[in-house]
């Protein structure tokens, strides 16, 4: 049985000072709530099952990236998660090293393997021949850096977040290292299954939808059933099933509400479809961007379908 869940918790991929700590801090709700530290989205998510946490930020996409993998396959296979908001943090990353340390002696770096991604070029073109030891967070590659217990062929450097210094006594050796200085990366705020919040005209929809089949069409047939309702795909990506070769789920992001018209339409056409498909959430956007929909796709438009059936059936002349 899960255990009571505490209102005032939050769980966070941690140390402090990293990308995601910084998403919460956009949470008007977390303002005075415990946070919980973890090492992984794996163990955020646990403490949002068994209850030790109301909620949990997760990173799920980055603008140069694309979705990250481990949170996808995640939700997946995770029952009972709803996704309740959304929130953008730019991302830029520094070079760090023990103090007394020259960029000139760095020949191995520590980084998280997104941030190591959306660092590679500058690595590659002023430590060439450098090697890279993945870490389990930004914070924590600089943290591994001051270990008392180093040993030989650990890491000289380690990419981390601005701000670093705040929280430990390392040196910046480089600034501004990110490979682009507009990658931005999403993040979620999960919980465990609630009642959708209401339609805010700027909402997203996020689903996890498998084919019935693997063979030719298949694709184009899941995505007719947004794109007969006029729906926007802001994220398709797929990701294997795991059970064998040629099975794959897709994580979709759409634009629009599950209590829009169009959009409860298409879950229908999903669910007749699909031998799985699962909801994480509609919740608002990020960016507060209204979702534009054509007027033959608007509720009006579905709502007056239905009223022309209805009338055919009980014969009713349509106007």
């Amino acid at each position: 049985m899960p255990t009571t869940a505490s209102s005032s918790t939050y769980s966070y991929l941690g140390p402090a000072g990293t990308f995601t700590e910084a998403a919460l801090k956009q949470v008007p709700e977390a303002a005075g709530a415990v946070w919980r530290s973890v090492n992984n989205v794996g163990e955020a998510l646990a403490d949002v099952i068994a209850g030790r946490s109301t909620a949990a930020m997760i990173a799920i996409e980055n603008s140069v990236e694309g979705g990250v993998s481990a949170t996808q396959d995640a939700l997946a296979t995770v029952p009972g998660l709803r996704i309740v908001g959304e929130y953008l943090v730019r991302v830029n990353f520094v070079l760090v090293a023990r103090p007394g340390t020259r960029l000139e002696e760095v020949r191995v770096v520590n980084a998280h393997p997104v941030a190591y991604a959306q660092t590679h070029l500058w690595l590659e073109a002023n430590l060439p021949g450098h090697g890279h030891i993945p870490a389990s967070s930004n914070v924590a590659a600089a943290a591994d850096l001051l270990r008392a217990d180093r040993g030989p062929g650990e890491a000289d450097a380690a990419v981390a977040p601005p701000g670093i210094t705040d929280h430990h006594d390392v040196t910046v050796l480089a600034t501004g290292i990110g490979d682009n200085a507009n990658a931005v990366t999403r993040f979620v705020l999960v919980s465990r299954t609630v009642p959708v919040p209401p339609a805010t005209g700027a909402d997203k929809t996020s689903l996890i939808v498998e084919l019935p089949v693997d063979g030719a069409g298949a694709l184009v047939d899941m995505l007719e059933q947004f794109a007969t309702r006029g729906i926007n795909l802001s994220l398709i990506q797929s990701r294997p099933i795991g059970d064998a070769l040629g099975r794959y789920r897709f994580v979709i992001d759409l634009e629009g509400h599950v209590l829009d018209e169009r959009v409860a339409d298409a879950l229908l056409g999903l669910k007749r479809f699909s031998p799985n498909v699962t909801f994480l959430g509609s919740y608002p956007r990020a960016d507060g961007t209204p979702v534009e929909v054509s007027p033959r796709y608007d509720d009006d438009a579905f709502v007056d379908a239905r009223d022309w059936l209805r009338g055919l059936v009980s014969g009713v002349d349509p106007v």
